[in-house]
């Protein structure tokens, strides 16, 4: 998990795939969080992201940094508690202005059943389970 972690902090930007319905749903993310060792995201529960993982917690998360790529896939949870939410907060005080632990609509999810690959043209592909 913390290589997984570490790639997705460098590459700043990643994107998340959920399904609606049958339909693939990608869209940038940059929040990547450890927190009580798991691995999570966050987001408004407003927003459809939110919608479709509690629909469907099957997601998968794919960048690009230097010359590699990464992929996790697994299930995304939602973790409602406030020490979560405040930990993923106090990790990104940016998202502070739009977000905060008490706000009904900050969401963090965890994976859950995951693995990640990363991969590039040059070397062997990396592979790991958390």
């Amino acid at each position: 998990m913390q290589k997984a972690y570490e790639f997705l902090k460098n590459a700043g930007t990643y994107y998340l795939a959920t399904v609606d319905g049958d339909q693939p749903r990608v869209r940038p993310f940059g929040t990547i969080h450890i927190f009580e060792d798991k691995l999570y995201i966050q987001t408004g529960k407003v927003k459809d992201v939110s919608k479709q993982l509690h629909a469907n917690p099957k997601a998968e998360i794919c960048a690009f940094a230097g010359g590699k790529w990464i992929r996790v896939c697994g299930e995304l949870i939602s973790d409602d508690r406030y020490e979560a939410k405040k930990s993923m907060l106090d990790a990104y005080p940016s998202l502070q202005t739009m977000y905060s632990a008490e706000d009904d609509n900050t969401e963090v999810f965890y994976f859950q059943n995951a693995s990640y690959t990363i991969s590039s043209f040059t070397e062997a592909p990396e592979s790991g389970k958390f």
